[in-house]
């Protein structure tokens, strides 16, 4: 290749606008699924794989993020929003270059804040674009209105489930008011604690069946993978160690490097929103949704 045509390469590289980091909301229907272990062990393995990623704990009844890996945040995004604290300084590294963000009480406080307030918030996570390619959500359980409108406004959303017709059932109800608001919505599905594919595939045809039937149209799934039932996952956690750091070798690590390596490859065409764009679209929907007495 000569010089001119390693100039134009070069010069074509600079014009393409930078894509904006992913925001992927990782949920389920009800606690205790292992959304949060997942969450954490997707994160490591994508770090791995060349990505940077970040995590924003968006539960803010329960900061499971903090328990998983072992760390204590200081601050959370109220303090950004305050102007107590930049955004830098509530980052907190975690294993394989992970960076930690604390939700804490001001995801539900987007809705109160003034028009200019709110701009230089959403301005300030919009730096995260530039620092990370990828942002997982772990949003809380349920159906509640902070935890709908982190899926609403995400470009991408994983419902974790187990094969228990509770957790099924729960998850089908997540599943259904999302693609009711959002028909758009690409949704991914993995099922926890699965005898084996064949078992996750019976998870997720029961899931599609019920949501073709009950809104009248197809909605489409795509079931991402299956974790088998696996003791070295409980061991990790009482260890505050991230499985596929802790016992690499588990069949459950395996299973979570595979569905890592699909979610990279599997990266949507369109343009993100970026990290910045989904707070604002999250200010819009929790202001059309006024907190119920």
């Amino acid at each position: 290749m000569d010089q001119a045509e390693s100039l134009r390469r070069l010069a074509s590289q600079m014009a393409r606008p930078k894509r904006k980091a992913r925001a992927i909301a990782v949920t389920s229907g009800k606690g205790g699924v292992g959304k949060t272990s997942l969450t954490v062990n997707l994160a490591v393995s994508m770090s791995r794989l060349g990505l940077r990623t970040g995590i924003l704990d968006g539960d803010l009844g329960l900061a499971n993020v903090d328990l998983v890996l072992g760390i204590t945040p200081q601050y959370n995004l109220s303090h950004v929003l305050h102007g107590e604290k930049r955004l830098e300084e509530i980052a907190v590294p975690g294993p394989e270059g992970i960076c930690v963000f604390a939700g804490g009480s001001g995801v539900s406080e987007l809705a109160n804040l003034s028009h200019w307030r709110l701009q230089r918030f959403v301005q300030s996570l919009s730096t995260l674009d530039q620092d990370l390619d990828v942002m997982l959500i772990d949003t809380g359980a349920g159906i509640s209105r902070i935890v709908m409108s982190f899926l609403w406004a995400c470009d991408e959303v994983i419902v974790v489930t187990t094969p228990e017709l509770p957790a099924i059932t729960d998850a089908y109800g997540v599943i259904k008011l999302l693609v009711t608001e959002n028909p758009s919505a690409v949704v991914r599905v993995v099922v926890n604690m699965a005898r084996g594919e064949a078992e996750a595939e019976r998870v997720l045809y029961s899931l599609q069946a019920v949501l073709n039937q009950f809104l009248n149209r197809r909605v489409s799934l795509e079931l991402l993978g299956h974790i088998p039932h696996d003791a070295a996952v409980s061991r990790s956690i009482q260890e505050q160690s991230p499985l596929v750091i802790a016992y690499p070798a588990s069949r459950a690590a395996a299973s979570i490097e595979f569905i890592a390596r699909r979610l990279v490859a599997g990266a949507p065409v369109q343009q993100s929103a970026g990290i910045g764009g989904i707070f604002q679209r999250m200010a819009t929907l929790l202001r059309k949704r006024p907190e119920r007495n």
